[in-house]
């Protein structure tokens, strides 16, 4: 049986657009190739070029990742708590291109998006959130051309079963500056203070997925207490 693999995830480098008050990030070359040789030690008999090694710094929202509910709650184990059952499965693509920038995605969206895909989501079905924001990703555009989705929304899919979704834009809920147009702020990421569930932010390639009919890897580093961590996620899509 033939596979494609479909890379969802954002490239991470010096100079990204990222998320406002996120820690940007820095890469940089530690220690070369010729001066692990020397400072090892291995120079003196001839050895010149060993492993080099690079210096990371990034914030835990930077790139493809997967928030924990460390999040939004100060007593909630970070990504390591995450179950990796959550991680795996079948996933699910609705496509909101169609809604006007800025608008929050509703109950009702969600109903029809599925409703015109033909499909009904079942417990632990992956759903992805396609805004078309992630061929935005190097311009400042993505920071705000975007929809998000509501808290009514996305309880309606935890309801359904569902403990993991994704979105290709910056962030789970809508643009910011939308958010204090209605005074409603971060209203699908406090569905964490009650609720378990996990989301995905700063996904790619969501136009190269059909609806569904695919599988979906989305498993986070193991780091501990953060409120994030790093995913490369990626799409599996069978013969």
């Amino acid at each position: 049986m033939a596979r494609k693999f479909i890379d969802l995830s954002m490239p991470v480098h010096n100079g990204m657009v990222s998320f406002p008050r996120v820690v940007p990030p820095t890469l940089e070359m530690y220690e070369t190739w010729q001066e692990f040789a020397e400072r090892i030690g291995a120079a003196e008999y001839g050895v010149n070029w060993l492993t080099a090694h690079c210096k990371v710094m990034l914030g835990d929202h930077i790139g493809t990742h997967v928030d924990s509910l460390r999040h939004m709650r100060a007593d909630a184990p970070g990504p390591e708590g995450i179950p990796l059952e959550y991680c795996y499965g079948d996933g699910v693509c609705l496509d909101f291109r169609h809604l006007p920038v800025g608008s929050g995605i509703g109950v009702e969206d969600v109903q029809r998006s599925l409703e015109k895909i033909n499909y009904q989501i079942k417990p632990l079905d992956i759903v992805l959130i396609h805004t078309g924001a992630g061929r935005l990703q190097e311009t400042e555009a993505y920071l705000t051309e975007h929809v998000g989705m509501t808290a009514e929304a996305t309880i309606w899919l935890i309801d359904q079963g569902v403990k993991m979704m994704g979105i290709d834009a910056v962030t789970f809920d809508p643009p910011v500056r939308a958010m204090f147009e209605r005074r409603k702020f971060w209203e699908a990421h406090r569905v964490m203070l009650e609720r378990e569930y996990y989301h995905l932010e700063n996904m790619t390639n969501l136009d190269q997925l059909p609806p569904f009919g695919f599988k979906i890897s989305v498993f986070p580093v193991k780091w501990v207490n953060t409120t994030a961590a790093p995913v490369r996620a990626v799409a599996i899509l069978e013969d």
